[in-house]
């Protein structure tokens, strides 16, 4: 049971987020954890840690005043006017809400990407698809490829063992035939997946989420998230081993089924958060997209160089890469392709399974430091 003193610093990030105002968990705990240190005298105390540990936009300091009087003072609330040009920073919510076109200007199809974001929700249920997904993870654990971990192992090598080699000189009265060495044990690389589930990649998001469980189930370290309107991580909800479970978990989660393209602001903020870009620090970045872009690629060549910085190998897979000799016709992938090293088919679930397992990056071997 939450203590009813803990209970409006709990209600505070949520009514924050129902405003826009971005409301991380790490804000939450420090907020918490400033309060207690400082130990404040008054409200306005409490109020300037607030302004310190969230650090709202001075046009918007208004309006975060007022969300504190709401949960702490238990004032009236008037949410101001919509303002045009507003973004939503959140570190799981890319971009500002728009306004759905009228019905007469949408294209139903989805084949179009749009800037425009839809929110709705979606059931994930399992297909016939059993033989696939149990080659897929059975196959994927020896295919992705392994480092060397700073984590020492006993065995052959180049590094001495001392404290072997003491136990052997104590045990054989100081004499030593051969030296006890060591080496680095190795480990799978992190292998972090980004599933873009706007409207164009309608047709093929339930297999990759699919795909995505039992790539979380199989391997040490995964990672997933998923792009569209809104970034939302879903690693934890493919944790659970029941796949129909962890797909309705997660099909909980992602608000922005079948929206709008962001791709590039959604990328941004992925890298902005210290915790999520982590995850792409030395490791294997899936993309699954078909890169349809709203807008000018500046948004998405600056992510895309950054996480190039980051990432150990980027492979992207695209739905339109299914026909031979496939050369990207938008601006937006013309423009990134410098910075992806593999392009290979995403066009269904079986596509990706075997471009998973034998694209290179999979199809190395060895050890690689």
């Amino acid at each position: 049971m939450i203590p009813p003193a803990l209970a409006p610093f709990l209600a505070f990030p949520q009514a924050l987020r129902a405003q826009g105002f971005a409301a991380a968990p790490e804000q939450t705990e420090g907020f918490i954890a400033a309060t207690g240190l400082l130990g404040p005298r008054s409200i306005h105390d409490l109020r300037r840690a607030a302004q310190a540990i969230y650090g709202p936009a001075q046009e918007r300091l208004e309006e975060f005043n007022a969300v504190f009087d709401v949960v702490f003072l238990g004032r009236a609330f008037l949410a101001p006017a919509e303002s045009k040009g507003e973004e939503v920073r959140r570190a799981f919510d890319a971009g500002e809400i728009e306004l759905l076109p009228q019905p007469e200007d949408e294209t139903p199809s989805g084949q179009d990407a749009t800037a425009l974001e839809r929110l709705s929700t979606r059931p994930l249920h399992g297909a016939d698809e059993e033989a696939v997904l149990r080659a897929f993870a059975r196959a994927l654990p020896g295919a992705v490829p392994r480092r060397r971990s700073r984590r020492l192992r006993a065995g052959s090598g180049v590094l001495a063992d001392p404290r072997r080699a003491f136990r052997e000189l104590l045990r054989r009265d100081g004499e030593l035939s051969r030296l006890p060495r060591r080496h680095r044990q190795p480990r799978q690389r992190r292998v972090l997946l980004l599933i873009d589930v706007s409207g164009s990649m309608k047709a093929g998001t339930d297999g990759a989420l699919r795909l995505a469980h039992a790539m979380v189930q199989s391997l040490e370290r995964a990672e997933v998230f998923t792009i569209g309107t809104r970034l939302t991580r879903v690693t934890r909800a493919l944790r659970y081993r029941n796949r129909d479970q962890a797909l309705t978990l997660a099909a909980g989660l992602v608000a922005d089924w079948d929206g709008g393209t962001r791709l590039g602001e959604a990328l941004g903020i992925f890298l902005s958060v210290p915790r999520f870009a982590s995850f792409a620090r030395g490791a294997v970045v899936i993309i699954l997209s078909d890169g349809l872009e709203r807008g000018g690629p500046d948004a998405l060549v600056q992510a895309m160089q950054r996480m190039r910085g980051l990432a150990w190998h980027i492979l992207w897979l695209s739905p339109l890469a299914h026909a031979p000799g496939y050369q990207p016709e938008t601006s937006a992938m013309r423009a990134i392709l410098p910075y992806i090293d593999d392009l290979a088919d995403g066009s269904s679930a079986i596509a990706i399974a075997r471009s998973l397992v034998g694209t290179v990056p999979f199809a190395r071997t060895g050890i690689t430091t």
